[in-house]
């Protein structure tokens, strides 16, 4: 009953400004992912509600041209205003024990084939998971059994992250906390736009 979010949402995507201007003049689309380890599964990928982090990943991006898929001359940010509408939203408690529960399907079909289980890495020295290739095929996998079973399939998947280093000594927050969001069906983004900066002179204080 409560998996479909009401209202819409704010999303932003960082990304070459020549391809961002196209994408919002509507002469090309968000690509969607389909790395073997994306965090949330397949589908196009926006940081909810955080132009910030958006455009600090899009200038890593540029200052790391290996990790991009495309090469990022002017880092931007594409905002999206978005309708998860059925969403596997995996901040909800109910949803959690779906994805344990597709886990050990997954689990028991790779054993079954005698296949090892992928797992979800590091990178560097960082202590993050940032290759996430269990996780992604459990979503998928999920996914698919849905499909197969005519069920409603998961427009969107949504998942919280702690990520980067603490923000002081024994903090229960990270530098790079966010909130992340998968969307499958690309019907779920109502229009694209770019930030705007806030005029201070009007805001309250």
């Amino acid at each position: 009953m409560y998996t479909t979010r009401a209202g819409l949402i704010p999303g932003f995507h960082g990304y070459d400004k020549k391809i961002a201007d196209e994408v919002i003049n509507q002469k090309t689309s968000l690509l969607e992912s389909s790395n073997e380890f994306d965090w949330l599964g397949h589908g196009m990928y926006f940081w909810e509600n955080s132009p910030a982090r958006a455009m600090e990943f899009a200038q890593f991006l540029k200052d790391n041209p290996s990790k991009a898929q495309k090469p990022i001359e002017q880092p931007s940010v594409i905002g999206a205003i978005i309708d998860l509408g059925y969403c596997f939203d995996l901040v909800n408690y109910e949803m959690l024990s779906l994805l344990k529960s597709g886990y050990e399907v997954f689990k028991d079909a790779w054993e079954k084939q005698g296949k090892k289980l992928p797992a979800n890495k590091a990178v560097g020295h960082s202590g993050d998971l940032l290759l996430r290739n269990l996780d992604c095929a459990v979503i998928e996998t999920i996914h698919q059994i849905r499909k197969d079973r005519n069920m409603q399939p998961f427009d969107s998947v949504r998942g919280v992250f702690w990520e980067g280093d603490d923000l002081y000594p024994n903090a229960g927050f990270k530098e790079k906390n966010h909130l992340q969001l998968c969307i499958r069906n690309p019907n779920c983004i109502k229009g694209y736009f770019y930030p705007r900066e806030l005029k201070l002179e009007y805001s309250k204080v």
